[in-house]
Order: structure tokens, then C-alpha cells, then sequence
């Protein structure tokens, strides 16, 4: 019997979170995207705490395309990542593949000064 979309990703996710993890010093970068917006957010997994988090429904995001909010979400959270003392993080794509919009967020936040 074949998996459906959701379960397919639920299983990718759980592979990857086996091995990711964030830490006060390197956070988790949290991905996800539904059909309609994109999030990001820099979780400690020890504490349990959410240290910074921009998503498209912010309003300093600028409307554009898919792509181009992502890139905008990939800003905004390396600046954020900046402002809370964060330098580097772990990436978490979240069961999604790295291409599209999860990659531009990615690219976008290495290009603004945010290590992974």
C-alpha cells in the first residue's frame, strides 16, 4: 500500500529529527511551508524554547512571489538569529526536499550571514 504525501513526509521528518538537534549555543532552523505561506524558526530543543521565528504572514515580508517571500523569510531570520546572539544552527527542512522554496529560505539565510 503506498504512502500518502503526509505520511511520507511524517516519516522523512522523524528520520531527520532522530539526528537534528538544537542547543542554546546552535539552535535548530525549523522549516515549513504550506501551500499559501512559509515559517522559519530557530528552536532550543533542550529548554524547549523558541529563541527567534519570521514567517510571509509577517508584515514587514513584502508580497511577491513564492520564491521571493521565502527569500525575504530567509533574511529575516538570519537577522533575527543576529539579534538574539545565534551565529550558527542546525537545518531542519522538515520532511520537505531541499529544492524550491525550502531552498531559497536556506540560501537566503547562509547569504546573510547565518551558518548551517
Amino acid at each position: 500500500m503506498a504512502l500518502s504525501k503526509l505520511e511520507r513526509r511524517q516519516r522523512i521528518k522523524h528520520r531527520i529529527r532522530k539526528i537534528v538537534s538544537g542547543t542554546s549555543s546552535k539552535p535548530r532552523l525549523s522549516v515549513f511551508r504550506s501551500n499559501k505561506e512559509i515559517y522559519a524558526q530557530l528552536i532550543d530543543d533542550i529548554s524547549g524554547t523558541t529563541l527567534a521565528s519570521v514567517s510571509s504572514r509577517d508584515k514587514a515580508i513584502a508580497a511577491g512571489s513564492k520564491g521571493e517571500v521565502a527569500v525575504a523569510v530567509g533574511k529575516g531570520i538570519a537577522e533575527a538569529a543576529s539579534k538574539a546572539g545565534v551565529e550558527s544552527c542546525a537545518f531542519d527542512r522538515n520532511g520537505y526536499l531541499y529544492h524550491g522554496r525550502v531552498k531559497a529560505l536556506a540560501e537566503a539565510a547562509r547569504e546573510a550571514g547565518l551558518k548551517f
